[in-house]
């Protein structure tokens, strides 16, 4: 029986973590690079509502992060749309893109149902690649930011804590989904689809609501990453985001809140900065070859996800939080 302090505990953890983010600026973080990661956190976590607590394992989670990134930015630049109502307007149209995906793509399971969502995605891939809106190759440049509910997001530390706003709030809606009967059904799905079945719940109709609700997130995602970053390219819908994201929720772990999260800041750090650590390690050791370092970013992943596959089957949070559970037995 969990008892009240045992429940309390993990939103005293996760609201210690939200302070902490919070304080980065005041410390020396840059603002936009722990805004990118926010955004990609909350894509992450998006997507490990659907992998790891309904297991469905999408291939094309970017369509909906680029659906919303072109959408969002065009509706902001183009139509001049204030801010609340550009994020809004790009998560819906991930709402909306999830829901024709979800509605054809459920009616299949397993590796079927995966490379039919990437097969959908592909496909609006080439769409964004042809279409007028959104710029081709050179993607949707100088998206303003605006205002957000009479606040100027011209300032960086302003636009930082009202993505943290955002991503709280979403973060929020996930916890509550997981932990409702809604999301004890999901987790029943993942475990046991037939006995699901044999209970009497109507299965398709549960990853359909799951699968929309998990594109809308990750729509929100990309709308603000637009905001943040001011521009959408192909790169936001192309097949490879779709692994990155994969690649994020193994590492920090999947079916835990907090795994994305983690998993994001580990794949996006590396982007970003493996280039100074390469220098770095070049300059302590002699070896020339690490100043290339920043070149091999996909290598570089592709052994953290080597490793983590092998030695962190539960992902760097899952890992750690069994090795806590022993502990706290022992």
């Amino acid at each position: 029986m969990t008892t009240p302090s045992a429940a309390k505990s993990p939103l005293i953890g996760y609201a210690a973590l939200f302070l902490a983010i919070a304080l980065l600026p005041a410390i020396g973080a840059y603002p936009i690079f722990v805004m990118k990661v926010m955004c990609y956190a909350l894509f992450a976590c998006a997507f490990n509502l659907l992998i790891g607590f309904t297991g469905l394992l999408s291939f094309g989670h970017a369509a909906f992060l680029g659906m919303a990134a072109y959408t969002a930015g065009h509706a902001l630049k183009v139509w001049g749309f204030p801010a609340p109502l550009g994020l809004l307007f790009g998560t819906a149209m991930a709402a909306l893109t999830g829901l024709a995906f979800g509605w054809l793509a459920i009616r299949r399971s397993g590796i079927y149902f995966s490379m039919i969502t990437l097969a959908l995605a592909q496909m609006l891939f080439f769409y964004f690649l042809q279409a007028p809106f959104t710029g081709g190759e050179d993607g949707l440049q100088s998206v303003p930011r605006g205002n957000f509910l009479g606040l100027d997001l011209a300032s960086d530390l302003t636009l930082y804590y009202v993505v943290l706003a955002i991503f709280i709030g979403a973060f929020w809606l996930i916890y509550r989904t997981v932990h409702s009967p809604f999301g004890q059904v999901l987790t029943s799905i993942r475990e046991n689809e037939a006995r699901a079945v044999s209970l009497g719940y109507d299965v398709e109709r549960f990853k359909l609501v799951a699968f929309v609700l998990s594109a809308a997130l990750a729509g929100l995602a990309g709308a603000t990453k637009t905001l943040v970053l001011g521009f959408a390219t192909l790169t936001d819908a192309v097949w490879t985001t779709s692994g990155a994201v994969i690649l994020m929720t193994l590492v920090g772990g999947m079916g835990t809140m907090i795994g994305p999260i983690v998993g994001a800041l580990v794949i996006i750090a590396l982007e970003n900065k493996i280039g100074d650590l390469g220098k770095a390690l070049a300059e302590t050791t002699g070896i020339a070859w690490f100043n290339g370092l920043g070149e091999s970013v996909t290598l570089v992943t592709g052994l953290i996800f080597i490793v983590c596959v092998l030695a962190f089957r539960r992902g760097l949070v899952g890992e750690f939080a069994e090795l806590w559970r022993r502990w706290r037995k022992a």
